[in-house]
């Protein structure tokens, strides 16, 4: 789990920084059309890099995002404490 977590937290930083005519960063960034039936709301993967960002007392995670070095040094801590526990 630990390097899953790591793995996701890497690879919204690179999806972030993305140019915006890219496909992925479309897809990430797109909002469907139409109505979803009732019952439970969808649970997408941002929710689950927001609530690891939480965890790690990470705040304004989409600009830095944007700064490479930061964005590393974020990733680094985030496998210093994901393997220290």
């Amino acid at each position: 789990m630990t390097v899953i977590k790591i793995r996701r937290l890497e690879w919204f930083g690179h999806v972030i920084r993305m140019n915006e005519t890219r496909s992925v960063k479309k897809i990430f960034e797109g909002k469907l059309e139409g109505r979803r039936c009732k019952g439970r709301p969808i649970f997408r993967w941002i929710n689950d890099v927001e609530d690891d960002l939480r965890k790690l007392g990470v705040k304004r995670w989409k600009t830095k995002a944007l700064d490479r070095e930061e964005w590393a040094s974020i990733t680094r801590e985030a496998k210093a404490k994901l393997k220290g526990s």
